[in-house]
């Protein structure tokens, strides 16, 4: 059986090469979307996880284009991924 496609970046397995489909951000902090777009997370970019905490909500380590960041658990369920082969 396959695994499921994810939906966030959060929810990414880990080495998945993945690519950006848009970029939101909760009411809550509005100015994530933009934060996270100049950070270079916008619709067709290639993204990946490279690393993830042990906890279901933990930091991950992504990388986008040639760049690396750590994000929150929050921060990665705003950008919307697709896998990369589809």
């Amino acid at each position: 059986m396959s695994e499921p496609l994810p939906s966030s970046l959060a929810a990414a397995p880990a080495g998945m090469a993945l690519t950006v489909q848009q970029v939101s951000a909760p009411a809550y902090a509005p100015e994530w979307a933009t934060w996270l777009s100049d950070l270079g997370f916008l619709p067709g970019e290639a993204v990946r996880v490279l690393r993830r905490g042990s906890l279901s909500d933990a930091n991950l380590v992504v990388r986008v284009g040639q760049s690396t960041f750590a994000l929150r658990h929050a921060e990665a369920e705003c950008i919307a991924v697709k896998p990369s082969n589809v």
